[in-house]
């Protein structure tokens, strides 16, 4: 597969005052153009910072090793004047909660605008000029992304907007410069279902219009389903399964994930009856347990499992678990 984006053996820590606290771990993921990778993992385990280190956003105090290449550009070694070109404008990002992400004192239409100056997309002759076509720029992505009355509502602020416009706005933001690969942080977590299912629509809709790549951050697996190709399951800042939507779904392998989609309602869901739980709770980053940070938790450990952290192991095409129980299943 033709890689946009590879990631091989990332781990980001934390200096604190306790030592290093380490938050992901040997992390290793492609995305080719035009695919959407969903990444699925309960709070904590990884999933924002691995976001954060490919658009090199993290606090000073992380330690970031491994390699992070954007169309074979090694982003991690890339000088900051540099880096700074690919936000935006060939990486895009959507925050989790635009209330907090847009600027409470700023026209949208500026905000959007404002991304299009920063990557010089509008230069087109002097200063004025400049602005004018950026501001053409924000209303055309705000029409993109299905605003009501563009004109009119660009000129509001943040606060004038429902939950659902505001994250269309973030959405233009991120898309106005045409960026190849689009990271999607929960981006329909602060939303009602309703409103959540028309931006899980929208951005299947530009993805098929611009080609984006995808790389698309829940906790929620059912949301996961409709929006990605490819689905990677962390657990406590490592990768514990990756393979195709239909793969994991249907046949999840590592014990971590089972319990995940067990633990989803369906429509044949017994109501009279709790949902399974998975026993237990996630290893705090200064707690981990020696080999795989699961096996406190999973009914399937062998020894081997608290030795060392399992590798990474084809379980079928495509199909990787970091489970040595899978694994042997399978050979």
């Amino acid at each position: 597969m033709t890689e946009l984006l590879r990631i091989q053996g990332l781990s980001v820590e934390f200096a604190t005052r306790d030592g290093m606290l380490p938050a992901v771990r040997d992390l290793s993921l492609q995305i080719g153009p035009g695919e959407s990778l969903g990444l699925v993992g309960e709070s904590g385990s990884g999933k924002s910072v691995t976001a954060l280190a490919i658009l090199r956003l993290l606090p000073p105090q992380a330690r970031i090793s491994g390699e992070i290449l954007f169309d074979d550009t090694p982003l991690l070694s890339l000088p900051e004047d540099h880096m700074r070109a690919f936000r935006g404008a060939r990486i895009g990002m959507i925050f989790q909660e635009p209330m907090t992400a847009l600027n409470p004192v700023m026209r949208v239409g500026d905000q959007v605008a404002e991304a299009v100056l920063a990557h010089g997309q509008s230069a087109v002759g002097g200063r004025e000029s400049s602005k004018t076509a950026a501001w053409g720029a924000a209303i055309e992505a705000l029409k993109d992304v299905g605003l009501p009355d563009p004109e009119f509502r660009a000129r509001d602020y943040p606060h004038q907007l429902s939950g659902g416009q505001r994250q269309r706005v973030m959405i233009a933001m991120a898309i106005v410069n045409r960026p190849p690969l689009l990271i999607a942080d929960e981006p329909t977590t602060a939303l009602d279902v309703t409103i959540q299912a028309q931006i899980l629509e929208l951005l299947a809709e530009l993805r098929r219009r611009f080609g984006l790549s995808m790389l698309f951050i829940s906790h929620d697996l059912g949301v996961v389903s409709q929006v990605a190709d490819r689905v990677a399951v962390m657990y406590a800042g490592s990768l514990v399964e990756m393979g195709t939507v239909g793969d994991v779904f249907a046949r999840p392998m590592h014990p971590y994930t089972r319990g995940l989609l067990h633990a989803v309602p369906t429509l044949r869901t017994d109501r009279s009856r709790p949902l399974p739980t998975i026993e237990g709770v996630v290893p705090p980053p200064t707690a981990l347990p020696p080999g795989c940070p699961f096996q406190p938790r999973c009914d399937l450990r062998v020894p081997d499992c608290a030795a060392a952290l399992p590798p990474l192991v084809e379980v079928g095409p495509g199909h990787l678990a970091r489970c040595p129980v899978a694994a042997a299943r399978n050979t």
